[in-house]
Parts: structure tokens; sequence; C-alpha cells
């Protein structure tokens, strides 16, 4: 039985995902926005970043949403600051199809993270990464402009925004041309702890 295509965010109070310049990518905005995320014991043990670290469920999100995912897509504006910024052994774990117009051979890191260059759609994307995830779940894990065509393309699912308390002012929105007049929401989950509110919700046709 194939998984579910979804995606799962941070995102800011005023509807940013990221800021506008990738060199902004550790600044101050940035790092706030991700706040949540940097002290999680799951966090420092995929990174390797030591041992240690906070538990309790904003923990148990990031592992499980890590866990379910079999295979991941992402753009080349994010592969691009990704290239620049994770470890030697990437923190996927899984095979990445990366939508580009490059044309460039796979590349392999270490911890089973392979990245894929996909030259021809998100769709054609999106039948690799199935393949690739078996049983497990495809995440679109951005930027913005990525997870956009594929929720105006019909293809996503479900997705998960951790809401953080923070505001940018200016940026990557996330639903930036979003087209609402087919798509339909129900929110599934709600949950929330004292740095970030965790959100659910299934995609349908409007």
């Amino acid at each position: 039985m194939a998984g579910k295509v979804y995606f799962g965010v941070s995102m800011s109070l005023d509807g940013f995902i990221a800021p506008d310049s990738p060199e902004d990518l550790m600044g101050k905005q940035w790092m706030e926005l991700q706040r949540w995320v940097f002290p999680l014991r799951f966090f420092r043990e995929n990174l390797k970043l030591g041992k240690g670290g906070e538990e309790g469920r904003d923990n148990d999100i990031a592992r499980e949403t890590f866990e379910r995912t079999g295979a991941s897509i992402m753009g080349k504006r994010m592969f691009d600051a990704g290239e620049r910024m994770w470890p030697e052994e990437a923190p996927f774990h899984t095979q990445v199809f990366v939508v580009t117009h490059e044309k460039r051979d796979p590349w392999e890191r270490p911890g089973g993270t392979s990245f894929h260059f996909i030259n021809d759609g998100i769709e054609p994307a999106l039948d690799q990464a199935r393949q690739a995830a078996g049983d497990r779940d495809v995440r679109i894990a951005g930027g913005a402009e990525t997870i956009l065509q594929y929720l105006n393309a019909g293809l996503i699912d479900e997705f998960s925004i951790a809401l953080s308390p923070v505001l940018f002012g200016t940026g990557i929105r996330l639903f930036e041309g979003i087209d609402a007049s087919r798509i339909a929401l129900t929110q599934t989950h709600a949950e929330s702890s004292p740095k970030v509110t965790h959100l659910t919700y299934t995609v349908h046709d409007r």
C-alpha cells in the first residue's frame, strides 16, 4: 500500500517559512523560527551534535516525522542552500529527489542519503520518490515554490505546520500563489507546546 504525500514546515505567525535570501538562512529570524527544533534530543542525535537534548512531545513529533518518511523531494533552491550547510552525513537518510533543470549524477552521502536530480518535472519526481519510499510516506521537503507546485497540482494528501511565535515581516510565504479556488482543508490535529503549535490538515478538492 502506497504511503501519503505530505509536507511539514515551521512557519512564522505572519505566514513566512524562510527569509528572502538563502544567505540569511542562519540569521536571527530563521534561528528564532526554528528555535523549537534545535534543542531536541532527536535533532541532536540525527545531526550527530552530541548526546542529550530535550524530550517531550515536540521531540516525539520530530522523530515521528522522520520515521514516516521513506523518500523526500525538494527544489533546487533548497538543495543549493543545504549543500552548503548540511554535514557530510546529510540528515535525510533516504533517497532525495531534487526537481531541477541541472543535469547531474546522483550524489551519494554517508549514512544512506542519496540525491537524484530530476529534470522532467514534479510528477516524474514523485513517481520515483513513491517507488523509493515503498509503503512509507513521501515528504515534499521544500522550499515554498516546490511545495506550492505540488499543492496546486493536487498531489498533496496532508501537511503539518509548526507555528512559531515569531514575526518575519518579509520573506518567503508558504501559500503565496496558492490556487485557493480548488483546494479545501480539514484540520485533523492541533497540539501546542511552550515553544510552538503543531497544526495538521488533510487536503481535498474544493
